[in-house]
């Protein structure tokens, strides 16, 4: 008896210490600091439906030059002052050159520079991550981070490998269709059709609400871009032509099995993520210069981690790459007030939330990308402008966003709401 109340009060000494340690950190992490990597303006673009929508005309080029200019009138930065701009995207040819041209067109200056990052999934944030190393090793102080996808021009090319290189059963998984790995996450640990259906259900509920309450606004920049291809005529967007409302629980049900041949062939076009078109847009600089110049602050940058994992489950990153995070902010999941996690397809959100045990009243509010849509390039960055939004609703402090990312990667990021 005395052996088990002894063992009793030591775990719940250990437990009150983690909470102790997990306060103190959460308390340094909010602390405001004259070094401070912050984040002083954050939007996205609405999103088209890849083939379909609003933007399936629109080159990445344009779909940069339109954010770049509607940024620079909102926030009325000089853009002669950036010292660097980094681009995630993934498919588009020759991105350094069209990301360059658009950058100029939009009127940043030529001794501006830029760069292009591909981590597929994670580009957008890759590209955050980049500009807040810069500034935090004294590189530069104010730079912009972008990401941008048009699936409805470039769609994934199908990777080709050597005869050798093939060989290896990794490298072999490693190139093969993300709706594979989503069958391949499925079958591994069990996720039946009915579970996807009800996650996805989850996604398609909130972001009907969100958009039928106009609680998007808040995330998006209006951009005008051409109507049409050489027509002269331009369109303002401002709203997603994404989001379907009234999916039910039967409609999910109903739906056929987009890749009939693999796994056990669960994944449909409702559970998956939708393909689609646009941008989102960051500014990073530092907590002192931000307050020398008079900028407004949105948030603080807390931190970021990429891991690998197994090819084939690609899907299953966030359950390695959010706990990394976490230990290296010091914070617990309790710590978390708002967390967006990419639903690249609902096989791989499902597990990760539930091997996680992460609240769903706390995930993905306003629905993801099982909803919205996923254009690659720029869900890095999506999910930040989503979250941060939603954290200053509710006026609450910490931030983690997630992905999985393709090849076999995850990665995820913690942010700080500014509060007085």
């Amino acid at each position: 008896m005395l052996l088990r109340i002894s063992s009793r009060l030591c775990r719940n000494q250990h437990i009150t210490r983690g909470i102790a340690i997990s306060q103190r950190n959460l308390s340094n992490l909010k602390e405001k600091r004259a070094d401070d990597v912050v984040i002083t303006f954050v939007k996205r673009t609405a999103i088209g439906r890849a083939k379909k929508g609003q933007f399936k005309d629109t080159p990445v080029d344009e779909l940069l030059s339109s954010l770049l200019k509607a940024t620079f009138e909102e926030t009325k930065i000089d853009p002669s002052k950036l010292e660097d701009i980094v681009v995630g995207t993934c498919h588009p040819p020759s991105p350094l050159y069209i990301s360059r041209s658009a950058a100029l067109s939009a009127g940043v200056p030529s001794h501006v520079p830029i760069q292009v990052i591909n981590r597929l999934c994670s580009s957008g944030l890759m590209a955050m991550r980049s500009v807040a190393h810069a500034i935090q090793v004294g590189d530069i102080s104010f730079g912009l981070a972008i990401g941008v996808e048009s699936m409805s021009l470039h769609p994934r090319p199908t990777p080709e490998l050597s005869a050798t290189i093939s060989q290896n059963p990794q490298a072999h998984d490693c190139i093969q269709p993300m709706g594979w790995t989503s069958e391949m996450v499925a079958q591994a640990y069990n996720i039946s059709r009915e579970k996807q259906d009800e996650y996805a259900l989850i996604s398609h509920t909130r972001a009907a609400r969100a958009a039928s309450e106009n609680i998007f606004a808040d995330e998006i920049i209006p951009i005008t871009v051409q109507a049409s291809p050489n027509s002269g005529e331009t369109v303002r967007v401002s709203k997603d032509d994404t989001i379907r409302p009234g999916v039910s629980s039967d409609s999910l049900a109903k739906l056929q099995p987009v890749f009939p041949n693999w796994g056990n062939a669960y994944t449909t076009a409702g559970n998956a993520s939708g393909v689609g078109d646009g941008a989102a847009i960051a500014i990073l600089t530092t907590r002192q210069r931000a307050e020398k110049e008079g900028w407004n602050i949105a948030a603080k940058w807390g931190g970021c981690v990429v891991v690998g994992v197994e090819p084939r489950h690609m899907g299953i990153g966030p359950v390695f790459a959010i706990p990394r995070i976490l230990e290296k902010t010091g914070l617990n999941k309790d710590d978390v007030d708002v967390w967006e996690i990419n639903e690249a397809f609902a096989s791989q959100f499902a597990y990760c939330i539930e091997e996680l045990n992460i609240p769903m009243e706390k995930t993905n509010i306003n629905g993801g990308s099982i909803a919205l849509a996923h254009p690659l390039g720029m869900t890095g960055v999506r999910l930040v402008a989503t979250g941060l939004a939603e954290l200053k609703r509710r006026d609450e402090d910490i931030l983690c966003t997630s992905m999985c990312v393709g090849s076999g990667m995850g990665a995820a990021a913690i942010f700080v709401n500014e509060r007085p």
